[in-house]
């Protein structure tokens, strides 16, 4: 019968990586526990919810052409909105993208003459077309009449809220906070910070919506952002939520009137939650939506243990195995270009799917640079499922996420390192 070590160098694995994993199983033994123990906390929650809603086979069946009367729809959007105990909740096949999930919450709320202020510094890349950021590009909220402000980061990487006071004006309509590091090396937004932020605005102007980018923190924590205060936030189904079961789709939990307003954004005025099919997708999203927070879960147990392995190599990872963690990402600096094409390769190599493929800087929509892009995934972007992303700039570094299981992580990390160490850069 193998050994554990024996396994990993059949793999291909070096002898002195598996020592190091092995080293790493022991250091994060006590951390890994306490996020099982969460993500059995909110695999509770999530199964009382479907309980609660009344989750029955026949919302299982498929709606066609304008999808009225859908009964499963109706009744996941509720199952969202108690998830994360809101007023109102969507969640719809319909979202391309988390991108689109976000545009639609912002658009639904925004008009011309308002301002949006994020107080997270610059978003995400993919949200700059969305905002206008740069240029006003066509259908941008720029290009619509709604200015952007931005409020950056303390050096340290925290909200500057003595900026924040002095930011917020007459104008101001929304505040935005991205709870992910994104593409920076930045931590992600505690709740607690997220609080005193949220609290900050709505005690200077209670008026004002603030809105989360939520993309990579759902059920992370067991407390959602709208629980402390947010009004609306908005994310992917091919993320966290969908539980690497769900084929595409995005969700809106939070305000009645933003809910409804991000809606009517998706489909039309007078339409808004009252119509598009499900085409038969029920079962998966719900089956995904109760899969997700044990995912979660796992994806986090990787990332811990991946920071404590690469740190242990000679790699800056951020956060270190021990940091405090709001979302699923962990991020590495591997020094090169050439660092980040052996380090995706690696995680490639480690896919069930199109393991064969070699990851390549690309042009994608909506980003300012190149990206390497990593993941043998079942569906296709999957950022649940094992995966890497790396912005071909400097410091170069690559952003790991995902994994449906804490074994898959394990050899998706240490095939990476692998693939350095077989180039020297190890």
């Amino acid at each position: 019968m193998s050994s554990w070590k024996d396994s990993l160098l059949n793999l291909g694995i070096a002898s002195d990586l598996a020592d190091i994993a092995a080293e790493g199983m022991k250091a994060t033994a006590e951390l890994r526990e306490q996020i099982r123990q969460n993500a059995s906390i909110n695999q509770w929650k999530v199964l009382q919810v479907l309980q609660e809603v009344g989750l029955m086979e026949g919302h299982f069946f498929p709606t066609t052409g304008y999808g009225f009367s859908d009964s499963g729809r109706d009744v996941l959007d509720e199952a969202i909105a108690k998830i994360f105990r809101a007023q109102s909740g969507a969640m719809r096949l319909q979202f391309v993208s988390g991108t689109h999930a976000l545009a639609a919450a912002l658009f639904g709320t925004l008009k011309p003459g308002d301002e949006l202020l994020s107080i997270t510094g610059l978003p995400y890349d993919t949200m700059h077309p969305v905002i206008g950021i740069g240029e006003a590009k066509r259908g941008s909220l720029a290009y619509w009449g709604v200015n952007y402000r931005q409020v950056d980061l303390l050096a340290d990487g925290h909200i500057d809220l003595e900026g924040v006071k002095k930011s917020l004006n007459e104008k101001t309509a929304m505040v935005l906070l991205q709870r992910s590091r994104g593409y920076a090396w930045r931590p992600s937004l505690s709740l607690s910070e997220m609080k005193k932020a949220i609290d900050l605005v709505h005690s200077l102007a209670p008026q004002v919506k603030v809105m989360v980018d939520n993309c990579y923190g759902e059920l992370v924590d067991t407390v959602e952002p709208t629980e402390i205060g947010a009004n609306v936030v908005a994310g992917s189904l091919i993320k966290n939520l969908g539980g690497s079961i769900s084929p595409c789709g995005g969700y809106i939990a939070g305000d009645s009137d933003c809910v409804e307003g991000a809606m009517e954004r998706l489909t039309a005025p007078g339409i808004g939650p009252d119509e598009g099919p499900t085409l038969g997708y029920n079962r998966l999203l719900a089956q995904g939506l109760f899969m997700a927070p044990i995912i979660v879960g796992a994806a986090l147990e990787g990332a811990v243990w991946g920071a404590w392995v690469m740190e242990n190599c000679g790699l800056e990872v951020f956060p270190k195995w021990n940091d405090p963690r709001s979302d699923i990402i962990q991020a590495v600096r591997v020094g090169s270009e050439e660092g980040q094409k052996a380090f995706c390769l690696g995680i490639q190599k480690s896919g069930p799917v199109d393991h064969s493929a070699c990851p390549i800087p690309l042009q994608q929509p909506g980003y300012d640079d190149p990206v390497i892009m990593a993941g043998g995934t079942f569906i296709q972007g999957s950022s649940i499922e094992l995966s890497a992303d790396c912005p071909v700039r400097a410091p170069y570094g690559c952003y790991m996420q995902g994994g449906v299981s804490f074994a898959h992580v394990q050899i998706g990390v240490l095939r990476a390192l692998q693939e350095m160490k077989n180039c020297s850069l190890l």
